[in-house]
């Protein structure tokens, strides 16, 4: 927890007098904490860098700085536009500061969103598929040796399980259904995890900049509820998009929700996942061919798989990366990602099916983008 007297001198690092504003916890992140600062005349968003996830905070801020830069110089283009928040300076004009303790704060204005678990219409699903395909399509000529990588082998399934290997042979787990469930979707779709990374390895698919983690919670919503940017640009960097289309299929297709009460029985939505693949197909063709998308369908089961994994094995350490209310909430949110991983793997004729069908322009568009 961040004490009244901490907040206090970083708010004044930012030129704010505390007494002259409103500060209140913002999200549901896992990493981060976060706060809304309001007052008469301003209203932003401070953050304080989870230095513990991130080993190279300062690496994320200028990241985000750089990036954001590139995003509203190319939005300034005609039909270009994509929403993004932009850093707020110190009143020194850097874009961090460093408290007593060593942790590093940084801010960016606020804007003002409607954010939404699920996708209840085809407006809304369409949306999501053209802002995550526009987002490739403004990144794709940013040079990426300026990206610093933010998190070393994020994405990198392999690992993630060498990593699991290690922390279960340390650990006396007791075991019980839900551990049991783990451990044998684990077992069971294993076999299957070099597959990206072998198609990267062999140049079969590309790296170039991506969001990360593209779930339904970072995409900015309109009051009617359509989505029209982006939030949380930690993660960006140099990766498969196939992760970034993976990862919001899997977050937005959940027809139970992460974290309500559908969690615990989740299924993998196919008219929304048909819906979101229109949007960004229709848009995605520079950079995604036939080939490409015959790996779509892979990359919805394998990162929704890792991230199984990831809560498993941070349940298993003692929730060290994500934060958790109590002990079980790692647990719990494994057991929702296998159930889905498992519920995916028994449409995957279906899904393949709907794949086709979007590359080939077969899904019509809703009538305001038809």
């Amino acid at each position: 927890m961040v004490s009244s007297g901490e907040l206090e001198h970083v708010l004044a690092a930012f030129g704010v007098d505390v007494q002259d504003v409103k500060v209140n916890r913002l999200g549901k992140g896992n990493i981060n904490d976060t706060y809304l600062v309001n007052g008469d005349f301003v209203s932003f968003v401070l953050q304080r860098m989870n230095g513990e996830v991130f080993d190279n905070p300062l690496g994320v801020i200028e990241n985000f700085s750089l990036i954001t830069n590139h995003l509203i110089n190319k939005s300034s283009q005609r039909d270009s536009f994509l929403k993004v928040a932009d850093p707020v300076p110190t009143k020194g004009g850097a874009h961090y500061f460093v408290d007593s303790y060593g942790w590093y704060w940084r801010a960016q204005n606020y804007i003002a969103h409607h954010p939404l678990e699920k996708l209840p219409t085809q407006h809304q699903a369409y949306s999501v598929g053209l802002v995550l395909a526009q987002f490739h399509l403004l990144l794709s000529d940013l040079v990426m040796d300026g990206l610093q990588d933010p998190l070393p082998g994020f994405h990198n399934l392999p690992q993630y399980l060498n990593d699991f290997d290690t922390v279960f042979s340390r650990h006396n787990l007791q075991q019980n259904s839900d551990v049991l469930l783990c451990l044998q979707c684990i077992d069971h779709f294993r076999g299957m995890a070099t597959l990206l990374e072998d198609a990267k390895r062999d140049g079969i698919l590309k790296v170039q900049p991506i969001h990360g983690d593209p779930k339904t919670d970072n995409f900015i919503f309109s009051e009617d509820g359509i989505a029209c940017g982006l939030f949380d640009l930690d993660t960006v960097g140099g990766g498969l998009v196939h992760y970034d289309i993976g990862d919001c299929l899997r977050s937005c297709c959940n027809s139970g929700g992460e974290q309500g009460e559908g969690a615990a029985n989740p299924r993998f939505d196919l008219d929304i996942c048909a819906t979101i693949l229109a949007g960004y197909l229709s848009r995605s063709t520079a950079f995604l061919g036939k080939t490409e998308c015959g790996y779509i369908y892979y990359s919805i089961l394998l990162i929704t798989f890792e991230l199984g994994v990831r809560f498993f094995t941070d349940h298993i350490r003692g929730n060290l990366y994500f934060k958790v209310a109590e002990n079980g909430d790692n647990l719990r949110r494994a057991v929702t990602q296998f159930r889905l991983v498992e519920d995916i793997a028994m449409k995957e004729i279906e899904i393949k099916k709907l794949v086709e069908e979007c590359y080939r322009g077969e899904v019509a568009a809703p009538t305001k983008w038809s």
